[in-house]
């Protein structure tokens, strides 16, 4: 008995504090460690999401100049329509 008992108190209990701790080590020395890889793929999402809102900007500025086109062509065509087909007898 005196060798379990030797046994057991050779290795350490840790308490909840305690192993939540050596938790938050771990995961700090993880972050540590792959700072640079997560800095690099974070400049990367954020370029793409820059990328995607500048390129969508850009194609709503650009439908909307044509939209002004397509009012400009739509004001042709409705003197046109008032005009009347153009046939011989009124041409």
């Amino acid at each position: 008995m005196n060798t379990i008992t030797a046994f057991r108190s050779a290795k350490p209990l840790l308490t909840a504090a305690e192993k939540q701790l050596l938790r938050r080590r771990q995961e700090l020395d993880y972050w540590k460690q792959n700072a640079s890889r997560i800095r690099s793929r974070n400049l990367l999402t954020g370029l793409a999401i820059g990328t995607f809102v500048v390129g969508l900007f850009s194609y709503t500025i650009l439908s909307v100049k044509q939209e002004r086109i397509m009012d400009e062509l739509d004001e042709e065509a409705k003197v046109h329509i008032i005009r009347g087909p153009r046939t011989g007898a009124n041409s």
